[in-house]
């Protein structure tokens, strides 16, 4: 039973807050692409895929730092870290849930494959961009956020700008909460030799942060205008800069629970953007 509860810490599914973080964009996605109605198969097809593909970004993350894991606090417990999982059999539940998700991409169309190995390649590498570059943000972002075009592709068969735009956003959504996530880390990391944002950014980490959140929420904006989105989108997009700005003054000090809790708090500001677009297609398409 133990060496289940560890596959299951390895996956990382006892801390749901990544699913959510990729679940939230591949939504946005999935209803701007499909009107307001996607189709059910794709809904459910996508969802499930961003849990495997989450989980299998976990495994591929702690296979990549298994010997600077052991040297960090927060992640010093971590199955692989702490000898309680092989690397075979970290290797093992990688192929099997990288075979799951490519099964279920199946299912869709020809595009939608093609871009499933690209978005594949970048969940199994970006762990290893923290060796030579202090923006691996960027690559999560990447990652985190190649479903938006997949799901324009499974429900158009095609990606128009839009669905570019929207991972730009994501992008800049992720380098905002990993970032804070890094702040948490800075210490070890920098003794260990990982670089991140937060490291890059020092002591205007908070500066920039800031920077990016306003960023994020004018291209929120230009997307509602662009898409001529109403009052649902709008005032989704105004909690979400309430949201921004609480996490901001939270972590004004950099305590190390505070950063890490306002990361957690980015749930919220994809949920709440989730609900915006469902408002407006049921103001408009109801």
């Amino acid at each position: 039973m133990g060496n289940w509860n560890a596959y299951w810490r390895l996956m990382r599914f006892d801390k749901p807050i990544g699913i959510l973080l990729l679940l939230w964009p591949t939504w946005w996605a999935l209803l701007l692409a499909g009107a307001g109605q996607p189709s059910l198969k794709n809904g459910l097809i996508f969802t499930t895929g961003v849990a495997l593909m989450r989980a299998a970004g976990c495994v591929m993350n702690d296979i990549a730092d298994r010997d600077f894991d052991p040297h960090v606090e927060r992640t010093r417990l971590r199955p692989l870290a702490s000898g309680e999982l092989g690397l075979r059999q970290a290797i093992a539940t990688l192929l099997v849930l990288m075979i799951l998700a490519f099964l279920l991409v199946l299912m869709t169309n020809a595009l939608t494959v093609k871009l499933a190995f690209a978005g594949a390649l970048w969940a199994l590498t970006y762990p290893f961009f923290k060796r030579f570059t202090h923006l691996p943000q960027i690559m999560l972002g990447i990652a985190f956020g190649w479903g938006i075009p997949m799901a324009f592709a499974a429900e158009t068969m095609g990606v128009p700008w839009i669905a570019w735009w929207l991972l730009g956003i994501n992008i800049t959504w992720s380098v905002i909460y990993d970032t804070m996530y890094a702040m948490v880390d800075r210490e070890d990391d920098l003794s260990v030799g990982v670089k991140s944002t937060a490291i890059l950014f020092g002591p205007y980490d908070l500066l920039v942060v800031g920077i990016l959140m306003g960023l994020m929420i004018a291209s929120l904006t230009c997307l509602g205008l662009f898409l001529d989105l109403s009052w649902p989108w709008y005032l989704a997009v105004l909690i979400a800069l309430l949201l921004f700005t609480q996490q901001l003054f939270s972590v004004r000090k950099r305590d190390r629970d505070a950063c890490f809790k306002a990361f957690l708090n980015n749930n919220w500001v994809g949920l709440v953007l989730t609900l915006g677009l469902v408002g407006h297609f049921l103001l408009t398409v109801y």
